[in-house]
């Protein structure tokens, strides 16, 4: 397998295209910035969910191509994969409250930082829950998926069967070295609603990983062991 395949090379091209867009709004015209490029419904936000469900859709897919061949460990972790890049996808757009005029509930009116219908603005006492699980827990959480996991997988034996048999992909080296370097580039950024980029590039990544990952031969007809 090519180190960078052709379909990477394209996602690269894609995130290159974002990066220069992102950089030349946001360094000239943040107001644009905020309220059209990354507002909410924008382009932006709308091509996230876009990605967040097509990594639902690939995992769905393995698992009708898959089902009669995999062990029940590997249908769970493509399953709850699927369930969970769905949930982002959903959580993305409010589940489509702003797109049908749904009114909330009096519960998300009351606790929802935006008076919308997801969990990720949810506020508990004085901590909203976007801040506490979906930006400082999500740190920890890609550092070990970015870092630890593929030096793990190369190194330990105990855990690149784990990751096999619960059909977890693992990064190759350069979507380490692009998420850095994204992460770099959004942190320059002035705009307030820089973070909307980053969202973006995390689902393009993530459907770049698990159209190609490291160990692309456990999402073959191969059963592992």
């Amino acid at each position: 397998m090519k180190v960078i395949s052709k379909t990477e090379k394209l996602g690269y091209l894609a995130l290159l295209i974002l990066f220069i867009a992102s950089l030349y709004i946001g360094f000239t015209d943040e107001k644009y910035f905020d309220a059209v490029f990354a507002a909410e419904d924008g382009m932006v936000e709308w091509l996230t969910t876009i990605m967040l469900f097509l990594v639902s859709m690939v995992c769905l897919s393995r698992l009708f191509k898959f089902w009669g061949v995999k062990k029940p460990l590997w249908k769970l972790g493509t399953l709850l994969f699927m369930l969970i890049f769905f949930f982002g996808a959903g959580e993305e757009i409010s589940w489509g409250q702003r797109i049908f005029g749904i009114e909330s509930g009096e519960f998300f009116k009351e606790n929802n930082a935006q008076k919308e219908t997801n969990l990720h603005n949810l506020v508990v006492g004085e901590t909203k829950v976007n801040k506490l699980v979906f930006s400082q827990l999500l740190v920890l959480v890609m550092v070990l998926y970015l870092v630890v996991s593929p030096i793990l997988y190369r190194k330990a034996t105990w855990f690149k069967n784990l990751a096999n048999q619960f059909a977890v992909p693992i990064v190759k080296w350069h979507h380490t070295a692009v998420f850095v370097l994204a992460s770099i580039l959004v942190a320059l950024l002035p705009p307030d609603r820089k973070w909307e980029v980053y969202e973006l590039v995390f689902g393009l990544m993530f459907l770049l990983i698990f159209l190609g990952p490291l160990n692309h031969e456990t999402f073959s007809l191969k059963e592992q062991a």
